[in-house]
């Protein structure tokens, strides 16, 4: 460690609304070359806000700042030069990474910081292989990130920051959902860095990642309050038992706890299109009034399980009963068939689940609201309604955010929020996944506190996380998944469970091998499948059809593609073509009356017309689903620039047209995501949205239209964030980790599409 400045922040402000409340309030610090610096406080205290001002990605509303020698902010305003001269050596890694990963390949995601950094590409390579190696995700290289589970895709999230070779690197919780294995190796790295004379600026609740600190900064309500050594720890507050309330009647008595009231039998689940499950042969059994904690590495199913226990996914062969409820029954074949509508009502009155990612958990305008969700479901009165409302906000102790907008908070604010929310509707049973996840302390000993005196009233709490401390502290039992199919589920006195078997590796990624039409060019390949699609609504017989379906199954085949399963994707589309081809049966008036339906006659003509009407649409939707199976959201929009390269002379933006598509192509889904996440929250609080009437349904619909909306707004804002991080700049050149070449190949794919198109011209001639 030198004694240079890197960072210098002199009586920085930083507002949220416009000076109304102040997340920092006078910050002074200086953080020294190869320093590492630990920024620990209470949910709230505005670490992440401090966090990206020292990371160069917002400006304060006053005070001095200067990042790596270049002023960046002081009386005279914003000077946007040196932020972006300064994020080039400033590293970043946000608390949540599935809004940092901009690319569908893990290597590719990697590759963009240093992409926009103009690396060689030899040197991009290399750095892809390290970085990945560094944080374990090496075989996960050309696997889909956001389908990783979260803590594989901090993982990534960390790989893409190691690959820019910062001078100074700020990591905002990076290990909150880690299992101990994965925390560690990040830690070493970090240890490894720092050795090298990088500058670590790390925000953190875990006291043990202190341990290596040089110093570790305390805030509190926007203010420095401590700036000590790594021995002056805050002391973790005490508390007593006589905090804990009861919580509605006790669930059962002790003496008749000892009955399971959760029986897994031979489960097994897989993701769509994936070639292996997430687990198989899956046992357990978890008896009444137990608090189980359930742990293992990341990605071996452990949030899978959570939902399959509620009812929000459905496995695909084996049975769940849950107090007596059938939540899924296997059935002659070995497929497990969904509960019905009643037996999902009583389920979501019995069970209760804490999502891994709260701000997905809430919907409403303020926090009493969204807490009352659940409680308004059960049909209370309004009194019994606010009663369960203040009882949880005690029980919490966030009485203070009751009027609050829950999209306002701090990441741990809304996980105590949610959590709230769940235990207002006095669930017999708990699901919990990873409850504890970026809260600090004292809020982490109220979760705990709360657990237990759930435990005292008999609710039977299932428990997911990855620290060992906690599940110490509140866990009856631990059952473990590991990501190995020998591997069985252990007590937490070390004995094998005879009743339950550990999952399989993780199934999330296509474990296709590459195939021919996989290694053709991008721009070849997209040329190609829009002009045999055109070239379908050119088929007028019988011969230039059959032609289009032989050429179509070669190209599938030399796609390695199962052909069912491609079918299975787009059947929605195929039968929506079907319906609108057999219209034309009744109004083609032309040829020979086959059938007479009352006044209209079937003619063969009509009959014709419709099968070549549906079969065409039918051959466009299946070239096209093979082009989007083979080819990634990257390589599209590589080619995508490519082609439009020549209109750069014209002044049209084609690299960012392209990163444009590229980031709607990722974002998409992850938009359908959060929907989706809102509408199970609500499933899982008794809403109507699952169990109403089409009535109901329809206006419980249009209800989650403001928190899409306002996640799609923290999407994009977090997206601007991640994009400046990973120093992607407008017009600047940047080098391609995917160089895209002509070969033989695509040489071959190209003629063999021209000559089925001068066949597919000349058939009818020939007939």
């Amino acid at each position: 460690m030198s004694n240079t400045p890197v960072i210098e922040l002199h009586d920085v402000r930083f507002s949220y609304d416009h000076g109304a409340t102040w997340a920092l309030d006078g910050i002074d610090l200086t953080i020294l070359q190869g320093e590492r610096i630990c920024l620990t406080g209470a949910n709230g205290s505005g670490k992440s806000t401090l966090s990206r001002v020292i990371a160069g990605l917002v400006a304060p509303d006053s005070g001095t700042v200067t990042l790596l020698g270049n002023v960046a902010f002081d009386d005279s305003g914003t000077h946007a030069d040196a932020y972006r001269t300064a994020r080039h050596g400033i590293g970043a890694v946000f608390q949540h990474p599935e809004d940092q990963i901009v690319t569908t390949i893990t290597e590719d995601d990697v590759a963009f910081g240093p992409e926009n950094l103009a690396i060689a590409h030899d040197d991009i390579g290399t750095r892809i292989t390290a970085s990945l190696k560094a944080v374990g995700m090496q075989n996960y290289r050309k696997a889909d990130p956001t389908r990783l589970s979260g803590g594989q895709q901090q993982r990534v999230a960390i790989a893409g920051m190691l690959a820019m070779d910062s001078q100074v690197l700020v990591l905002d919780e990076p290990t909150a959902m880690l299992d101990p294995q994965a925390r560690a190796d990040i830690m070493r790295v970090l240890d490894d860095l720092q050795e090298r004379g990088t500058t670590i600026i790390l925000v953190t609740h875990h006291m043990d990642e202190l341990v290596h600190a040089d110093r570790v900064v305390r805030l509190e309500r926007g203010r420095v309050t401590d700036t000590g050594s790594k021995g002056n720890r805050p002391t973790p507050p005490s508390h007593s038992t006589d905090t804990r309330r009861r919580i509605g009647n006790p669930a059962e008595s002790a003496s008749s706890q000892s009955a399971p009231i959760i029986k897994v039998r031979d489960l097994a689940y897989r993701y769509p299109n994936a070639d292996s499950s997430v687990f198989e042969h899956l046992s357990l059994t978890i008896n009444r009034g137990e608090t189980i904690a359930l742990m293992g590495r990341n990605g071996a199913g452990k949030t899978t399980l959570a939902r399959m226990l509620c009812a929000l996914e459905t496995p695909q062969s084996g049975s769940i009963i849950i107090d007596g409820i059938t939540v899924a029954q296997a059935v002659g074949s070995g497929a497990s068939k969904p509960l019905n509508r009643k037996a999902r009502e009583k389920l979501r009155a019995t069970v209760g689940f804490v999502m891994q990612h709260p701000e997905r958990q809430l919907f409403a305008e303020t926090v009493a609201d969204d807490i009352a969700y659940g409680p308004r479901n059960q049909h209370l009165t309004e009194a019994q309604v606010q009663e369960r409302v203040e009882q949880s906000l005690r029980l919490l102790h966030i009485e203070h955010l009751k009027d609050r907008s829950p999209f306002d908070l701090s990441g741990g604010q809304q996980r105590l929020v949610a959590i709230a929310g769940v235990i207002a509707r006095n669930p017999r049973i708990l699901i919990m996944d990873e409850p504890t996840a970026g809260l600090d302390e004292q809020a982490t000993v109220r979760v705990h506190e709360l657990i237990r005196t759930l435990h005292d009233d008999g609710v039977t709490t299932l428990i997911i996380s990855h620290s060992q401390a906690e599940v110490d502290a509140i866990a009856d039992r631990t059952i473990t998944l590991e990501p190995q199919a020998s591997s069985t589920t252990r007590s937490d006195d070390g004995e094998q469970d005879p009743s339950a078997a550990a999952p399989m590796k993780s199934g999330r990624s296509d474990g296709r091998k590459p195939s021919f039409i996989d290694g053709l060019d991008p721009r070849v390949k997209m040329i190609s499948a829009l002009a045999l699609m055109f070239s379908a609504f050119a088929i007028n017989s019988g011969r230039q059809l059959l032609l289009s379906a032989i050429f179509t199954g070669m190209i599938i085949g030399a796609a390695r593609l199962n052909p069912w399963r491609l079918l299975r994707s787009v059947h929605m589309f195929l039968m929506l073509f079907a319906c609108c081809g057999l219209l034309n049966v009744f109004f083609v008036r032309s040829g020979t009356t086959v059938a007479q339906l009352g006044p209209i006659p079937i003619t063969d003509d009509g009959i014709t017309i419709a099968l070549l009407y549906a079969c065409r649409f039918a051959v466009v939707i299946v070239l096209g689903a093979t082009f989007l199976n083979t080819t990634t959201p990257t390589a599209m929009t590589d080619a995508f620039e490519s082609l439009l390269s020549p209109w750069k002379r014209f002044g049209m933006h084609t690299q960012e047209t392209a990163l444009v598509m590229s980031l709607a192509l990722r974002f998409l889904p992850t938009l359908g995501t959060e929907a989706k996440s809102i509408v199970d929250a609500q499933a899982a609080r008794g809403g109507v949205i699952e169990t109403g009437s089409p009535a109901q349904r329809i206006k419980a619909m249009t209800a989650i239209i403001i928190p899409v909306f306002a996640g799609t707004i923290r999407h994009a804002d977090n997206l601007s964030l991640a994009l400046d991080a990973r120093c992607y700049e407008e017009g600047v050149e940047r080098t391609h980790w995917r160089v895209m070449r002509v070969t033989a190949r695509d040489i071959a794919a190209a003629a063999a599409v021209i000559a089925y198109l001068a066949a597919l011209i000349a058939l009818p001639a020939l007939c």
